[in-house]
């Protein structure tokens, strides 16, 4: 991503004039201009609101902003929505409310299904790539560069990955969990046959028992606390089908000459220290990577947002408001890029969001009220729960 600089323009080529932006349909090949210096030509199509993410964030803000009447575009980096919810097989739990008992890809499905009935323009495979000084933001697509302006955006980018530093970490076989659970779930590949798990929080519980039944072995769950970070419901169902976790150790070293043959891990002391003497080798050719994830904020650092650390909230996170409003009155935020949480409570951060950006723009309506107000209380009941101490701890530091 290029960085921002004071007085940027942007040079690339213009949406098609009167096209519909969806990637289905896109046919036309846009119009070139070698420089092009007034971004609020109407050559340009007129956004209310332009969403960056089609996760479950993005798409619950694009429902509610084109409910109450503003025009919306979405722009997502995949060739289709839903985004985590594609790759989630697994069964939601909570309330009717938050689709509990409906695995993740049918809320995808769900979702998907009532924004392309809603007159919403979808920008597929597209990706954001700068934030200008006009506010206008750079799309890559189909290899041209384009401009898009909003009066408002809502960023739904979501988060990634964190990676872990150890000897050999580049060995083919060391995946992110995430990307596993993506290959298995999306594209139907098993990358390996026998894992080694490396973090307990709930995406290193979930991916470990969908490999078990896609019939691969897991070796061990590897954790490097006293105790399983993730969901005990999760827990519960890995420890039944007989897979050892391992608290108060890590992964030292992936061994193996042209792909990855094993794991060696080692218990640790009081500081985090591998200590001497307790190493040992787990056979395997895959291991994976489930420490967590970063919100991606940097189109935020352009556009000139204030990026606070807040490592309850996953770390470096764009300061908002309980409106989801951030110190730029015309970008909000919504999803995991504003806290690592879960699913459900990205889609009421979403509605939130929607609703609060079309009331920036047009004044507040009793609709828009009735679902801010609805989606903060029901919030507040998941956020009342013990396991989301450290959520509400961190967002109070949002001052």
């Amino acid at each position: 991503m290029s960085s921002r600089t004071k007085n940027s323009r942007f040079t690339g080529s213009t949406i098609p004039q009167n096209s519909k932006i969806d990637n289905e349909k896109s046919g036309q090949e846009p119009r070139t201009k070698n420089t092009i210096q007034n971004f609020s030509s109407s050559e340009f199509p007129d956004f209310d609101i332009c969403i960056i993410g089609g996760g479950p964030a993005g798409l619950e803000a694009a429902i509610v902003a084109r409910t109450l009447g503003a025009k919306v575009i979405i722009i997502d980096d995949n060739p289709g929505l839903g985004g985590q919810l594609i790759k989630q097989t697994h069964k939601f739990f909570g309330s009717k409310a938050h689709y509990c008992g409906v695995r993740g890809v049918d809320i995808a499905g769900i979702l998907s299904k009532e924004v392309k009935g809603s007159d919403i323009d979808i920008l597929h495979n597209a990706t954001v790539v700068g934030y200008y000084d006009d506010d206008i933001i750079g799309v890559l697509k189909d290899d041209r560069l384009f401009p898009v302006k909003a009066k408002t955006y809502i960023f739904a980018t979501g988060a990634s990955e964190n990676t872990l530093a150890f000897d050999n970490a580049d060995l083919p076989g060391v995946y992110g969990a995430g990307a596993v659970q993506t290959m298995m779930n999306v594209y139907g590949v098993v990358p390996g046959k026998r894992a080694v798990v490396i973090g307990s929080g709930n995406i290193g519980l979930i991916v470990p028992y969908q490999l078990l039944q896609a019939g691969v072995e897991v070796a061990a769950i590897i954790e490097i606390m006293d105790k399983i970070g993730g969901y005990y419901v999760h827990a519960a169902k890995i420890k039944r089908a007989g897979v050892p976790i391992i608290l108060k150790h890590t992964i030292i070293e992936a061994q193996g000459k042209e792909c990855v043959e094993a794991a060696l891990i080692s218990k640790v002391g009081g500081k985090y220290e591998c200590l001497s003497g307790t190493e040992r080798t787990i056979e395997c050719d895959m291991i994976l990577i489930a420490i967590g994830l970063s919100p991606l904020c940097e189109l935020l650092y352009q556009a000139g947002c204030r990026i606070d650390y807040i490592p309850e909230l996953g770390g470096h996170v764009p300061y908002h408001n309980e409106d989801m409003m951030t110190t730029k009155k015309n970008i909000l935020v919504c999803g995991d890029l504003a806290c690592i949480e879960e699913a459900s409570t990205a889609m009421l951060e979403g509605k939130i969001a929607g609703a609060k950006a079309h009331e920036a723009l047009y004044s507040r309506t009793k609709q828009g009220k009735k679902i801010v107000r609805q989606a903060k209380q029901e919030l507040s009941v998941i956020r009342s729960s013990p396991f989301e101490e450290r959520i509400t701890f961190g967002l109070g530091k949002l001052k």
